[in-house]
């Protein structure tokens, strides 16, 4: 007898459904993935859209998105769309930031003003020069009456104009014994003050020659210091005073007699005004 043929497996015509089924799945899967990728957010770009037809043709031809009741739909300019677009904050937000004026700055503002204020200032400054002359005038009167002593009143300082024959020997700078008591007069008149205060030397025309004063540059600034030293020991501040010499350079006479020689050898004490320091 004859073997009998192996019976041949019957050949699958439909395998390919498998692999097209697949490849379907992933397309859908792919264009799913690339619509969610560019879709557009239709009330921003109705926004955009609206706010450049406005900027270039007039009013908007398509309907404004629906704002809530509190907020009512404003016109907004095309660089605050384009900053709200970039940013995702409301333009509300924006234009309140850049367009409400900030109260507290202004009541810094204001309040700077007034604390600064040139007239009260200068008001003050009066007022306390004024108290000023009114001491010195009570503590000196009697030198004031013999003519040593000249009280002169300014824009913004007070100038005592002291001879120095009272408070120094000739080509000296050392107190003379007498001198203390004058000096110790006007420091107590000026110690409720705290107005800085300026001590300059004059002294006349004639030359000086000394070890100790080559000119009268040395001598009126000497004597000036003389001064200072005696107002910081009987209580003036130190750190409000300054010592200035002119020498002969300063005169308010002619040097050509001595009651002119007489009246340019003297110190001056010049009380400042209000915040003014005493080198200036």
């Amino acid at each position: 007898m004859s073997r009998r043929r192996r019976h041949e497996e019957q050949e699958n015509h439909e395998a390919w459904a498998i692999p097209y089924g697949d490849l379907v799945t992933l397309l859908l899967a792919f264009f799913v993935v690339m619509y969610a990728m560019s879709s557009v957010n239709e009330g921003k770009y109705r926004v955009l859209s609206d706010s450049l037809n406005q900027a270039f043709h007039g009013e908007p031809h398509t309907p404004a998105p629906e704002q809530p009741e509190t907020h009512p739909a404003q016109a907004l300019p095309v660089t605050q769309v384009s900053r709200m677009m970039l940013s995702g904050m409301p333009a509300r937000h924006v234009m309140q930031s850049q367009d409400q004026p900030n109260p507290d700055a202004n009541a810094s503002q204001g309040d700077t003003t007034s604390a600064s204020d040139p007239s009260s200032i200068a008001d003050a400054t009066g007022v306390e020069l004024g108290r000023v002359v009114e001491d010195v005038d009570l503590a000196m009167s009697s030198l004031i009456a013999s003519g040593q002593v000249h009280v002169h009143r300014h824009d913004n300082s007070v100038t005592i104009d002291i001879s120095s024959d009272i408070l120094f020997s000739s080509g000296a700078a050392q107190l003379q014994p007498k001198a203390s008591g004058v000096l110790l007069q006007l420091a107590n008149a000026l110690k409720p003050f705290p107005n800085a205060i300026r001590v300059a030397g004059h002294t006349d025309n004639r030359p000086i020659n000394t070890a100790a004063f080559p000119s009268n540059w040395e001598l009126s600034t000497a004597r000036a210091a003389s001064v200072v030293h005696l107002f910081m020991d009987h209580g003036l501040t130190p750190q409000r005073m300054s010592v200035l010499g002119y020498g002969e350079y300063r005169p308010i006479m002619p040097n050509t007699n001595d009651a002119g020689r007489n009246a340019n050898r003297r110190v001056e004490v010049t009380i400042m005004g209000r915040d003014t320091p005493a080198d200036q």
